[in-house]
């Protein structure tokens, strides 16, 4: 009998989390259902886990729901998911994606998290909470299920389309110690990725890139990785530029999904034996569709911002929204900016840009 068995990344604690001190920052205008599915999503992790909220939003919009006694942090604009990033944060400064930074920066708060538009969010963290000392740029890490182990740590996501070979060494750096931090890694096996395991596969950037990560410190550096490489156990974080690293994203998530979909269907569509595959596949294949669900890891870590920065996903549930505040709030627990911290603080200085 075929069975199959994803790890679903980071699982809803059976705790309390009460040890963060401060709130949570929750963007409530962020996402395309919002600001309902996030305002439910936050009563659930404040009634379930007892994590500490504060919505940050319109008070005449967030009138019209039962906030659960969730305070509100009074904001006047919005900015939307089709606004310019960088233009957006700038020219409205008082929208509840800019004020969820302002309360961390200002020690209001102990982390933010959105489920809006994603470079806003990153422009809104890097322009108000600012980076950690010696960070060249933010950068994305989105967790990639695999069979049997932890989840493979990508980085960057999207955040940097265009990158330097120093920046490249810096998210080796930052996604072990986000590794480390979020899934109790020891010493996570780091790979660039590339068109070759080879060492002198790739364009400049990456050949450039492997010299400088073999002798890199805080990592264990295993070589070059290449796309089918990503949901397998031969690696534990791939780095790479943001307009790779997206396009990775994209097509794993298409791809993926058709495989689910299109073989559920299959099955469904069978004639012979189709009780017993039903019983068999697919269980199997919605195990896996589960595993790929925004649902399942809440959001990206934003990592190299003076702060925990979470972005969930833009069609965010309510039990999204959930696992993305347990996932914040663990982070602030487990003190990962303090990790990274001192993750930048072992970089050579002869590399910076």
């Amino acid at each position: 009998m075929w069975q199959l068995r994803l790890v679903q990344g980071p699982r809803r604690p059976r705790r309390r989390l009460t040890a963060v001190p401060l709130p949570i920052a929750v963007d409530a205008m962020g996402g395309d259902f919002a600001p309902q599915a996030v305002v439910e999503g936050c009563r659930q992790a404040v009634e379930k886990f007892g994590i500490s909220v504060v919505l940050v939003g319109l008070p005449d919009v967030l009138a019209q729901f039962d906030l659960g006694g969730i305070p509100v942090e009074a904001c006047t604009e919005v900015i939307e998911m089709h606004d310019e990033p960088g233009a957006s944060v700038r020219r409205k400064k008082d929208s509840s994606l800019v004020r969820c930074a302002e309360l961390v920066r200002d020690g209001k708060a102990s982390a933010m998290m959105s489920a809006g538009n994603t470079g806003a969010t990153m422009a809104a963290a890097l322009l108000r909470m600012g980076r950690i000392k010696g960070v060249h740029r933010p950068a994305i890490a989105t967790a990639l299920p695999k069979l049997g182990s932890a989840p493979t740590i990508m980085l960057d996501g999207g955040a940097n389309t265009e990158v330097q070979p120093s920046w490249l060494v810096q998210f080796a750096q930052m996604g072990s110690a986000y590794a480390a931090s979020r899934f109790g890694l020891e010493s996570p096996r780091v790979a660039l990725l590339t068109i070759g395991e080879e060492a002198g596969k790739g364009n400049d950037l990456t050949k450039q890139t492997f010299k400088l990560l073999q002798d890199a410190p805080g990592i264990q550096f295993i070589g070059n990785a290449e796309g089918r490489d990503l949901l397998t156990d031969q690696v534990d974080v791939v780095v790479t530029d943001g307009f790779t690293g997206n396009v990775c994203l994209k097509a794993l998530e298409g791809c993926l999904r058709f495989m689910v979909s299109n073989t559920i269907r299959t099955v469904n569509e069978s004639g012979a034996d189709q009780q017993t595959l039903q019983k068999n596949v697919v269980p199997a294949l919605e195990s896996m569709f589960e595993a790929l669900s925004p649902d399942t890891y809440g959001g990206a870590m934003l990592l190299g911002t003076d702060g925990v920065c979470v972005i969930s996903h833009g069609s965010s549930s309510p039990r999204a929204i959930v696992t993305a505040l347990c996932l914040t709030a663990e982070l602030v627990e487990r003190d990962l900016v303090g990790h990274l911290r001192a993750a930048i603080g072992m970089a050579s200085p002869a590399h910076d840009a």
